[in-house]
């Protein structure tokens, strides 16, 4: 264990791990979400992120930027960032919904038992997956670099950078938005409704196939969002890029507490903060283990996750 690494790294640790977990909360969002109303987790949600940075990528190129592109100015970086955003955040909400619609819907109208349910996930998984290492040949794909990183001030020694405070700000600005629309809005009510009772809320005159599909909308809005911010921090997308992310949103939103909005920012911050503090402790090959033996560890004493409630008995 290499403690001078860690102490002397501790507040550059902790901002890195800030900003990696706010990429797995939004992706989190749509697994709670989803097994929120359906009890089902939908394993191809991390391929629904893929297809955002997939998007927002091609949607550069067609605005003439590649890797080899200078930065631009800023209206023109401003119309990239905003393009770029809409169309990843609208591609990986229209897979979301087709996912439902082809894979999940059927098997709802023939009362399927769960096993099917979480079966037909992973095989929907892995159809996006490989159709888009088919199509891209298995290649990975850099970024063009909009927003060059730029320390902006330092705290206890830690350079806070432009793009570190952007994927901060965006994601508490989207857990906040859909923290309200769920908890506030007459939409949000009729989600909670189905999430807590779906019977009584249909004799209550709420469509339940609406509120679903409503659910699977917002959850691969969020991914979309998560999409783009990764396009920006991490500069390249692959077909399989969804893997490991999609594994560590899922174990964020049960670490948590899987149903609950707030516990899937909670869970995704608190596991990239645990996973560098890992990798300035041990190295950078445990950075990945030890996320998912803090998962492990914690599950063991407190199952339901850290908060622990349920969507449908989030209070208005």
């Amino acid at each position: 264990m290499n403690f001078d690494e860690f102490f002397g790294n501790f507040p550059a640790l902790t901002i890195t791990g800030l900003e990696q977990g706010a990429i797995y909360a939004l992706v989190a969002l749509g697994y709670t979400l989803v097994y929120g109303v359906l009890r089902l987790i939908n394993f191809a949600h991390s391929e629904v992120f893929m297809v955002g940075t997939f998007t927002a990528l091609w949607t550069w190129e067609a605005l003439g930027y590649d890797q080899n592109s200078p930065s631009p100015a800023f209206g023109p970086l401003l119309i990239a960032l905003v393009a770029g955003l809409a169309v990843a955040a609208l591609a990986s909400a229209a897979t979301a919904v087709t996912v439902e619609l082809v894979a999940y819907r059927p098997l709802r109208k023939r009362n399927a038992p769960p096993l099917a349910f979480l079966i037909t996930a992973i095989g929907a998984s892995f159809v996006l997956a490989e159709s888009f290492g088919i199509g891209t040949s298995r290649a990975p794909f850099g970024m063009p670099t909009l927003i060059p990183q730029e320390t902006l001030f330092t705290v206890f020694g830690a350079a806070i950078t432009n793009v570190q405070l952007i994927i901060l700000g965006v994601t508490l600005v989207m857990m906040v938005g859909l923290d309200q629309f769920v908890n506030r809005s007459r939409l949000g009510r009729g989600i909670r409704a189905v999430a807590q009772d779906a019977d009584t809320a249909a004799l209550m005159g709420v469509n339940k196939n609406r509120v679903i599909l409503l659910v699977f909308v917002l959850g691969g809005l969020m991914a979309g969002v998560a999409a783009l911010l990764w396009n920006v921090r991490y500069g390249y997308t692959k077909f399989n890029v969804g893997f490991l992310i999609g594994l560590k949103a899922f174990a964020a939103a049960v670490l948590g507490g899987i149903g609950n909005l707030r516990g899937a920012l909670l869970g995704g911050l608190l596991l990239g903060v645990a996973e560098n503090y890992a990798a300035g402790l041990f190295g950078g090959d445990w950075k990945d283990f030890t996320g998912f033996v803090l998962l492990v560890v914690l599950l063991m004493f407190r199952p339901t996750g850290l908060l622990g409630e349920s969507l449908g008995r989030a209070r208005a």
